[in-house]
């Protein structure tokens, strides 16, 4: 406890620096992260390399995980100011496009499922789905240090988000939905051989979490994919994309498999066009293709 109230003073020690001094401190932390990290770096040349099957050159490859680390800094730096934030000085921040998908899909009187990732400031992204478009169900995976979880989710839920932690988290989604409450769901993060179906994700088969299929076959919700990205790490544009549509026939399975195959189409289509923004810091593969962090 004695940490953390030593975290809090140095975090309103931040707060009461400009942003532009907070911005390169972090950006630093990032830079140094890149240095020391022997570990979290060879994973993501491992994934670059898996991904992009040996063809990106070794400047291009460094490039992308030095902007990496630098991207989670500026993540955990999102964090600590959104905790500090008004909704204007948020919007001064970001911008929101495509706002008509979700106006026709409310006056539809349809809940929405958010398929959303690791992408860019995919913190400064849920903090403005809650403040521009809805509040919504956050589902998050449960963290070692409950005191930092605490801190975090205060911060996540500082525009109206509801956050529910992963395991056993289908009931509550569903009682959310039928309310017409939205939900988010990160479709990029690593899940056990028990969880998903496999999708062909970046010319890879990977297991993918088929939650948004199922919940919006079951409950005529939307799937809209939703991500954030930048030009100069300074002002952030939070893109919606058209509708996934998910299809009822009497084959559930091949519907709920071709609604998951189209939201990892997007994304990897996503990750081709700008690789650097995504989260290459994770293991994404390690269930599926263990191989990959054995070299």
């Amino acid at each position: 406890m004695i940490g953390y109230r030593i975290f809090l003073l140095f975090e309103k020690f931040l707060m009461i620096l400009p942003h532009s001094f907070r911005q390169a401190f972090f950006s630093s932390l990032g830079a140094l992260g890149y240095y020391l990290s022997g570990r979290y770096k060879k994973v993501a040349y491992q994934n670059l390399d898996f991904v992009f099957d040996g063809k990106l050159s070794q400047t291009e490859m460094d490039a992308i995980v030095k902007y990496s680390f630098k991207n989670l800094a500026l993540n955990f730096l999102h964090l600590m100011e959104i905790r500090h934030m008004s909704k204007n000085d948020l919007a001064k921040k970001v911008k929101v496009q495509n706002m008509d998908v979700i106006k026709k899909i409310h006056d539809e009187g349809r809940p929405i499922v958010y398929a959303t990732t690791h992408y860019s400031s995919w913190e400064l992204g849920g903090a403005s789905i809650s403040a521009f478009i809805e509040p919504i169900v956050a589902v998050y995976k449960r963290m070692k240090n409950p005191t930092y979880q605490e801190w975090v989710l205060d911060s996540r839920e500082r525009f109206g988000n509801i956050s529910l932690e992963k395991s056993n988290v289908i009931r509550a989604l569903i009682k959310h939905l039928k309310e017409g409450i939205g939900c988010g769901i990160l479709i990029d993060t690593n899940i056990s051989h028990k969880e998903g179906v496999i999708v062909d994700f970046l010319g890879k088969p990977l297991r993918q979490t088929s939650t948004p299929a199922y919940l919006a076959r079951k409950f005529n919700a939307a799937i809209v994919p939703v991500t954030i990205r930048t030009d100069d790490d300074e002002n952030y544009t939070l893109v919606i994309y058209d509708e996934i549509k998910v299809n009822k026939t009497d084959d559930e399975a091949k519907d709920i498999l071709e609604a998951t195959q189209a939201q990892a189409t997007w994304l990897g289509e996503l990750i081709t066009k700008e690789p650097k923004f995504w989260f290459w810091l994770h293991r994404r593969f390690k269930n599926d293709h263990p191989q990959i962090y054995k070299k």
